[in-house]
């Protein structure tokens, strides 16, 4: 009996120790190479328990959410996506006014807490903050209706920091259908993309703003990698061949994102990662070992969606436990250049080659072709543009007014000779 109890405990004590080297190596190789993960709701959660009062929230002592500095720290988030997200009711109402407030408050938060968040536009700020142990803030727009199908809105956040935009959530947009409509939930309005919506993935191009496909359809998809001069992302998005869910990414897709040299960052949403409301850390390292299998160890990410779903996988309920996932790769045998990849390598070589596709387009002008006033007319939207052959604004009174003046410049240089003479 004696033999058999210390049989046991050597047995538990060489799986512990197993497990304890994995783990000293996947934090070690994340001392080296900054987490980099693709799409995080804490600035949502922010307007909806505080409606962004900054002032009223202590992030050190908060515990309603998945994210928080300690949370932060334990999980070694070396740079964070904050995702500036608004609902898809705020569509042809006030949208880039929320848009812009989400903006505010992930500029806030930096401010706020200097020591331990460093705001980010570039693949050089991501290792500048890591240098200096903080983690890299940066801004990814989640939804094309917070532009409000303008290119200047979409300019004008760029100059604001953000660095991606997620072409729909889910709804469509005036200009691109979203993954609904795969499912058949919502008829297609665009066949994918409009000739507008190509307009704002060559815009996106010139400004060296990354192109999130994460909610859009398979068609779109396609479309985009098709035509865009830099690589694409897929911010927070899983394998359908693991889980056929229509937010997944299909095997031919990832093979096109491997030809590009883009990145599928893994949803941990548990619905996107076993189709049901349960699932495990094993069943993410699941998508993980696909993504590689199928389009390679260059094409993989980290995009958690904390704060962002309401389930989530045991061994990963919030920013904290990342490193369990980091070892559990190590685990299945990827080697450390495969999870250094994974980490952050393949996002810092994705935003460095959109940042290069820039500077060559920077001879470009800048598109100013707007949208047909016919495509987003509604009550809520303005025109003032007097060639739109709208009445529906001001524009339409202008051109009614230009109108009157030449009939009655004419009538004054043709009628009035008559009577006179």
């Amino acid at each position: 009996m004696f033999a058999e109890s210390l049989v046991l405990v050597l047995m538990c004590w060489v799986v512990t120790s197993a497990e304890d080297l994995y783990m000293s190596r996947a934090l070690k190789l994340m001392s080296e190479i900054p987490l980099i993960d693709g799409h995080n709701d804490l600035p949502w959660q922010l307007r909806k328990l505080f409606n962004n009062q900054l002032n009223q929230v202590d992030l050190n002592t908060l515990e309603t959410t998945h994210t928080n500095i300690p949370k932060i720290k334990k999980g070694r988030l070396g740079a964070q996506f904050w995702s500036a997200y608004v609902p898809c009711d705020t569509q042809y109402k006030d949208a880039v006014r929320q848009t812009l407030e989400q903006i505010d408050v992930i500029h806030r938060m930096c401010h706020k807490y200097p020591n331990q968040f460093m705001f980010a536009a570039s693949s050089q700020d991501i290792m500048d903050a890591f240098k200096l142990n903080k983690t890299a803030s940066l801004i990814g727009v989640e939804g094309g209706h917070s532009i409000d199908s303008s290119l200047g809105t979409l300019r004008t956040m760029y100059q604001l920091g953000v660095r991606y935009l997620t072409l729909t959530h889910s709804c469509n947009t005036p200009w691109a259908d979203n993954w609904r409509v795969d499912t058949g939930v919502e008829p297609s309005q665009h066949n994918g993309l409009s000739p507008f919506g190509k307009q704002v993935i060559a815009e996106m191009n010139r400004l060296g703003m990354l192109i999130d496909l994460a909610h859009v359809t398979v068609r779109v998809m396609n479309q985009v990698l098709d035509m865009s001069k830099a690589p694409v992302i897929f911010s927070h998005s899983s394998a359908f061949s693991i889980c056929p869910h229509k937010r997944n990414v299909p095997d031919d897709v990832l093979r096109r994102v491997n030809e590009s040299g883009g990145i599928v960052m893994v949803n941990f949403y548990n619905d996107y990662v076993t189709c049901s409301q349960t699932a495990t850390m094993s069943n993410v390292a699941d998508h993980f070992d696909h993504i590689r299998k199928v389009g390679g160890a260059g094409i993989i990410g980290f995009g958690g969606d904390y704060d962002g779903v309401t389930r989530l996988p045991e061994g990963l309920e919030d920013v904290s436990k990342v490193p369990n996932l980091v070892a559990e790769l190590l685990r299945r045998g990827w080697s450390d250049d495969e999870v250094k990849a994974a980490l952050g390598n393949n996002l810092l070589r994705v935003l460095k080659r959109a940042e290069e596709v820039r500077d060559i387009l920077s001879s470009n002008k800048p598109d100013d072709v707007p949208i047909p006033n016919s495509e987003v007319k509604n009550p809520c939207r303005t025109s003032y543009d007097d060639d739109d052959g709208d009445d529906g604004g001001n524009g339409g009174i202008v051109h009614s007014l230009s109108v009157m003046s030449f009939l009655l410049s004419v009538a004054l240089h043709t009628i009035v000779p008559l009577i006179t003479s």
